[in-house]
């Protein structure tokens, strides 16, 4: 980065902004984001190096954290780093990016666009100096004017609208959460920076439909990403990488975002289970077939049968405990009965998260593609010939001249009892065979 942050003292940023704001001779703007009303914000030129990046920003929260992570920094570094040189360098860094990604070939990136067409529309601060919307724009702005001064000698001034002085911290969430509902004119956040985002709004006293509303989503979706990013952050705190969003940001979005309805109506216990086969199918997708999302059912609704197969295949039996009851979602309303029991496949649990669980992976990846052909086959009439094609493959794949000479008489027990089973399916084979 060839930009060096060099910030204005707060009171001096103020006072330059109002009295630009009182002689400003340009009419002022329309502007919809604020108090949800039709407000007209002055629009006054600044020098490029007075406004400040504003660090509660939901589009750079996931690199934010990963910075954190990285560079072993306080978690409050960007927190209490508005007037931090240091910090605003970091995060100018993050916006410029930002600012040099594009979406596919539908949106170019911000840098681009500025260095062809310069600045189209002012950008927004509040009194005090510090960006509202427009961070990665202004980053850009400030990259290309450190490049060249006398190519960009335009850039040397900005154009920005200036929100009131009475502008609040909440009001100024709520500016962009508004600007990011206007989504044919914004790059997406990440799935992440928009949950906080919705996080924080909920965290502001407001309800799922309020929130929905604001951004033009459903109540369902506001509901999910609140769970989506709980999710989140068990996985990383039991991982052992708490706030290391980028880690699993663009690998792990259609997992974590499945995940909550995968969940739905099942007991503590279950969830757990499910938790279990997710985190473990995510840590080893590399030896999953295909691609991750399509083992979804894994952990939702097959999930007690991919467990009852690991567990037998490894030989962790479970035991049957009280049903907890679970938590189901509040608006969807399930009959759990009259109590009854479960299965606790605390062991199992315990197999797939251990170091040097290969064995475990390796049972777990197979009776997830077992149980989800057999769901399919069942769809279709043809799982019995699928489950019989598939412990087929598994006998032919087995060399008994290297088992363990313990093991031989359980061996043998097993192969008549498959013998008994070949020889009963065979009579009912020739049953229905016969005209």
């Amino acid at each position: 980065m060839k930009y060096q942050i060099q910030i204005t003292a707060p009171v001096s940023r103020t006072a330059t902004i109002q009295k630009k704001v009182e002689s400003a001779t340009e009419p002022p703007r329309d502007f919809y984001g604020f108090r949800n009303r039709l407000s007209k914000l002055p629009v006054i030129q600044v020098p490029l190096g007075l406004p400040v990046y504003r660090m509660e920003n939901f589009r750079t929260f996931t690199d934010q954290r990963d910075y954190l992570n990285a560079e072993s920094k306080k978690k409050d570094f960007f927190a209490k780093g508005q007037e931090s040189e240091t910090a605003q360098q970091v995060q100018h860094e993050l916006l410029v990016h930002l600012a040099e990604k594009g979406v596919a070939d539908s949106v170019a990136p911000v840098s681009d666009v500025l260095r062809t067409d310069g600045q189209r529309e002012p950008l927004l601060i509040t009194a005090a100096g510090v960006m509202v919307n427009g961070n990665r724009r202004l980053a850009a702005i400030r990259e290309l004017y450190a490049e060249d001064a006398v190519a960009f000698a335009h850039f040397s001034h900005i154009d920005v609208m200036v929100l009131p002085a009475d502008a609040t911290e909440e009001e100024i969430v709520d500016v962009e959460a508004n600007l990011q509902a206007m989504q044919e004119t914004k790059l997406d956040y990440d799935w992440i920076g928009e949950a906080q985002l919705i996080k924080c709004l909920v965290g502001l006293g407001r309800s799922y439909v309020q929130v929905a509303n604001q951004l033009h989503r459903k109540e369902k979706d506001i509901k999910y990403a609140i769970q989506q990013l709980a999710e989140v952050d068990l996985y990383l705190k039991e991982s052992g990488s708490a706030g290391s969003y980028a880690k699993i940001r663009e690998e792990a979005e259609q997992l974590f975002k499945d995940l909550p309805k995968a969940l739905e109506g099942k007991s503590e216990r279950a969830k757990e289970a499910s938790r279990a086969i997710a985190y473990a199918l995510f840590q080893n997708k590399d030896k999953v077939p295909g691609r991750l999302y399509n083992y979804n059912a894994a952990f939702g609704k097959l999930a007690g049968d991919v467990l009852e197969r690991v567990s037998a295949e490894l030989g962790i039996p479970s035991q049957s405990v009280p049903i907890d009851g679970g938590t189901p979602d509040d608006d969807i309303d399930i009959d759990i009965g009259d109590g009854g029991d479960e299965p606790n496949y605390d062991g199992l649990i315990e197999a797939l998260k251990a170091g040097d669980n290969e064995d475990a992976i390796e049972s777990l990846i197979d009776a997830a593609q077992t149980a989800i052909e057999l769901e399919k086959g069942k769809k279709s009439g043809t799982a019995t010939f699928k489950t019989i094609g598939q412990a087929h493959a598994k006998l032919a794949s087995v060399d008994i001249n290297r088992a363990d000479a313990g093991t031989l008489p359980g061996i043998k027990k097993q192969l008549d009892a498959i013998k008994s089973l070949i020889a009963a399916m065979e009579d009912v084979l020739t049953k229905r065979q016969k005209p």
